[in-house]
């Protein structure tokens, strides 16, 4: 992703933190700091030529609690995809420069 991509966005969002598809430490080393990383468990901040990284946690954190707290509140039966697309899009108008600076992609 890195050779193809500016800012390579990595969301390894399996649980538990043991069965991530890849730290956020190897995010930020292969991205030579460039990634923007998000996890599906807490990370701790990683250091990397002289800064520090501060990965955020994506998926248990925002989408999953806010889209089904969604479902109950107007009763849906079923959950379809533009929900989960208005749920994303919503998360993403929150992300700052300074979200950036720090590679996350949100705040925790």
């Amino acid at each position: 992703m890195a050779e193809l991509n500016e800012r390579p966005i990595i969301f390894a969002l399996s649980n538990p933190s043991t069965h991530t598809e890849c730290s956020a430490e190897q995010a930020y080393t292969w991205s030579e700091g460039r990634a923007v990383f998000a996890s599906g468990s807490p990370s701790d901040v990683v250091s990397y030529k002289d800064k520090a990284f501060h990965p955020a946690q994506g998926n248990n954190a925002y989408i999953f609690p806010d889209v089904g707290l969604g479902a109950i509140a107007c009763k849906a039966n079923h959950l379809i995809d533009e929900m989960f697309l208005a749920a994303a899009e919503a998360l993403a108008s929150t992300v700052t420069e300074g979200h950036l600076n720090r590679g996350q992609y949100i705040r925790h």
